[in-house]
């Protein structure tokens, strides 16, 4: 048996993670400005995070929602606490695609309708819930060309109020609040204040998909947060677990739970819930959210002294920088020659910055230079 090939590979093996490296078996260190999609936020094999997850496997890794697992109400309690949402209620599963998939079905249980809103560049997940809210054909199978979407153009105020307006069978508006694999694109604070007060004004679920720049990644726990705004279900993942799958809903308290409504065999497990708990203690001690803030300031203060870019996005450690040229073979000169890692974008031109929460300015001066020997 060989594996289903899905992805386009570079032609190396990592073997082992350190803070903000990695390394390949055959010894070579890679500065790591990726994070795996954003997944890693505390660093690589940070060692809090290894000692909870070894002190866990000694005691109890699974177990299933049949029975009370004190972590999960220890998780809820310390989420609440670090993001604001202390009155939230928490669903936990395993993937981000998962966490999207329940909460658009919550969505229409809520409200009993059936339709959802979702934006142009969006994306959700390749599940079928998630990947019909996806604007990419490329990856729906006919069984997910479903009409139950309305794609509606990136921060159009207008547009959002003339289709609420017009069609009564809306039962959610799913949005990122800085879109990341479009090319990092930010929501205006006014499109997601409009999105909250014509939700409420027509009865949908307003659902923010913090998966990736949520967690602190922007210089607050959740993007939106920038906006001030407040949505009924925000959905989390990659930085939540720094590499362990575990993913999760917030839940408005307004959305009342019922036994049967929603439903996982591996969520909220003891291993996911203690790399959960031991990510937003790292979080909280080492003052993340600030170092990704700052961080992020000095990045985009670096690459303003650089001829030939086109333009800089995004806020704190997630970051899109756009080039007047493809960047393809940039990025592959920098895995290659200069062992770090970067991310692209379904733009071209835009290098995608996602790299672990606890960079310092050392991590950063030595990114700039490499891509000033590779342009």
């Amino acid at each position: 048996m060989h594996l289903f090939d899905v992805y386009p590979l570079f032609d190396l093996s990592l073997i082992k993670g350190n803070g903000a490296y990695v390394y390949d078996d055959k010894g070579h260190e890679y500065l790591d400005f990726y994070g795996g999609h954003a997944v890693i936020s505390v660093g690589h094999n940070h060692p809090k995070y290894t000692q909870a997850l070894q002190e866990q496997l000694e005691q109890l890794a699974y177990y299933s929602n049949s029975v009370h697992l004190p972590l999960q109400a220890q998780l809820a309690t310390k989420l609440g606490e670090v993001s604001g949402y202390t009155d939230y209620q928490l669903f936990l599963c395993n993937s981000g695609a998962e966490a999207n998939e329940n909460a658009i079905k919550l969505a229409s249980f809520h409200t009993g309708k059936k339709k959802i809103i979702a934006f142009q560049g969006a994306f959700h997940g390749r599940t079928h819930g998630a990947v019909v809210a996806t604007d990419s054909k490329k990856i729906k199978a006919p069984i997910n060309n479903d009409e139950h979407v309305i794609f509606l153009p990136f921060n159009d105020i207008e547009a959002l109020e003339n289709t609420l307006r017009m069609e009564n069978d809306i039962c959610a508006v799913i949005i990122e609040p800085i879109q990341g694999v479009q090319g990092i694109y930010e929501a205006t604070p006014a499109f997601l204040s409009a999105i909250q007060r014509l939700c409420k004004q027509h009865h949908v679920i307003f659902i923010a998909d913090e998966i990736q720049c949520g967690y602190g990644r922007t210089g607050k726990f959740f993007a939106h947060q920038w906006a001030n705004v407040q949505p009924d279900i925000i959905t989390i993942a990659k930085g939540m677990g720094n590499g362990f799958p575990v993913a999760g809903a917030l839940i408005h308290p307004d959305i009342h739970p019922s036994h049967g409504l929603l439903g996982t065999t591996f969520g909220g497990a003891p291993l996911a819930c203690r790399a959960a708990l031991s990510v937003l203690e790292i979080i909280e001690n080492e003052n993340l959210i600030a170092n990704a803030l700052h961080m992020g300031d000095y990045l985009k203060q670096r690459f303003t002294t650089i001829e030939g870019i086109r333009e800089i996005r995004g806020k704190g450690l997630m970051l899109g920088i756009e080039f007047n040229v493809p960047i393809k073979e940039m990025r592959h000169n920098l895995v290659k020659v200069h062992k770090i890692f970067t991310g692209n974008a379904n733009q071209s031109h835009t290098l995608r910055l996602l790299p672990p929460l606890n960079i310092t300015k050392n991590h950063v001066d030595t990114l700039m230079d490499k891509i000033i020997s590779s342009l």
